[in-house]
């Protein structure tokens, strides 16, 4: 097959900063191509049109173009020819729901749209309103669909309702992983009562509850230290536009001198944090999966996970992680506790995760299942 994909990101030189999405992504592109199928990228919002072959795979460049009136229409349509012009050869092409791109194209092959997160499911989740414009672009992109994959049992189905369309349209794929590229070879080794969290700094990943969580923590354990990597981000409930400036003002004296931001650092070394952590805590209010969980997961850490949702497809509660509500500070700060007096136990629960993952996100295996959903499209 010649499978294509829509989106606004890729993990590339060329193509700037790149998210969970953008991963999840090429990691299943690499399988696709090591399958022997070929593989279009139509990258848009980009600086200028290009285009390139590397690894097996094309890429389409497509520049990002300002228009006077109507760009959020004007712009779909622009894309839609530029789709229209090369899509002879492509079987099925692949878009994201986020900001519903799609929207308004009439686009000649099939469509799948996968549900990385649209803004109507997280405003949902996090029980806040929505533009208008955005739930009309984003209700019109899945009008156009003709099948739809969610990552997680949680995400889909919910997407689904939301969108009120029928659930026999849907399938579930986890996000895989590389796992070649998942490899802690001394997992014994790690700095203790060494906390780690990654994304976003935003209300939605559930950082203002761990601050909270570590203010305690820190009373318990003098020596923990938390660390954040990820972009700062404007905090659309108070109109602040640095998070982590709230975040600071919320830490106990305490607790401030024991927390460091590092920022947005190069993915190789974001690696190196996990394996450096004692603990991976992510108490997420709003996610489709979360990459940072299963990725810590296979370097074989312990994880105190969020339980909303999507973690049930992630994590066995005292199996190969933990996992609580955001809200219940108190049951983070007891499992992280035990974890950090009783190293036998982080240990095995990482040996455990490792074996999870292996299971349920090896992208080795998960291609096979999103090659057969793609052919099962091709016949209806």
């Amino acid at each position: 097959m010649h499978i294509a994909y829509l989106t606004p990101e890729y993990p590339h030189p060329k193509l700037g900063n790149s998210g969970g999405m953008g991963t999840s992504i090429k990691n299943l592109v690499t399988a696709l191509v090591d399958q022997g199928h070929q593989v279009s990228l139509f990258v848009y919002g980009q600086k200028a049109d290009e285009v390139f072959s590397e690894n097996g795979v094309t890429f389409h460049l497509i520049r990002h173009i300002k228009y006077r009136f109507g760009g959020f229409y004007f712009y779909r349509k622009y894309i839609q020819r530029y789709l229209n012009k090369h899509l002879q050869e492509i079987d099925l092409i692949e878009a994201p729901d986020w900001t519903g791109i799609t929207a308004f194209m009439n686009i000649r092959k099939p469509l799948v749209i996968r549900f990385h997160g649209s803004d109507t499911y997280f405003c949902h989740i996090e029980g806040r309103p929505q533009k208008k414009k955005n739930a009309f672009f984003e209700k019109q992109a899945v009008k156009n669909a003709t099948a739809f994959i969610a990552p997680t049992t949680f995400a889909g189905t919910e997407s689904m309702r939301l969108f009120n369309q029928p659930i026999e349209k849907l399938e579930v794929i986890h996000y895989g992983l590389e796992l070649e590229n998942f490899v802690n070879e001394r997992p014994e080794n790690f700095e203790s009562k060494r906390l780690l969290n990654i994304g976003t700094l935003i209300r939605k990943k559930g950082v203002f509850q761990l601050i909270e969580m570590f203010n305690k923590l820190i009373k318990i354990h003098p020596d923990a230290q938390l660390y954040f990597i990820g972009a700062d981000s404007y905090d659309v409930y108070t109109g602040k536009s640095s998070t982590w400036e709230l975040m600071q003002e919320q830490m106990t004296p305490e607790a401030k001198t024991s927390i460091f931001y590092l920022g947005k650092i190069p993915y190789a070394e974001v690696k190196n944090e996990i394996i450096k952590a004692h603990v991976c805590v992510f108490p997420s209010l709003a996610e489709t999966l979360g990459m940072v969980t299963i990725e810590s997961m296979a370097l074989q850490k312990a994880v105190v996970n969020t339980n909303i949702g999507w973690a049930q497809d992630l994590i066995a509660h005292g199996v190969d992680g933990f996992m609580h509500h955001p809200d219940d500070i108190d049951a983070y700060v007891n499992s992280i506790d035990l974890l950090f007096n009783d190293v036998e136990k982080s240990k095995r629960l990482g040996q455990q995760a490792r074996k999870s993952v292996e299971q349920k996100f090896d992208i080795n295996k998960l291609v096979h299942k999103n090659i057969a959903f793609y052919k099962r499209i091709l016949t209806i």
